[in-house]
């Protein structure tokens, strides 16, 4: 699958918590990549697409 990078801006507290998932095995892009998946793929079932 071809990627593209995409530059987000967050607040500081935010981001220490994406860090601190580094503990559970995720990597901060992969952690926001699964969750933007599961999201919209979610939201594509909710609207019956």
């Amino acid at each position: 699958m071809n990627s593209v990078r995409v530059l987000l801006t967050l607040p500081i507290p935010l981001k220490r918590k994406l860090d601190g998932m580094k503990r559970q095995g995720y990597t901060v892009s992969g952690y926001i990549q699964a969750l933007l998946e599961r999201e919209l793929n979610q939201s594509n079932v909710k609207k019956g697409h």
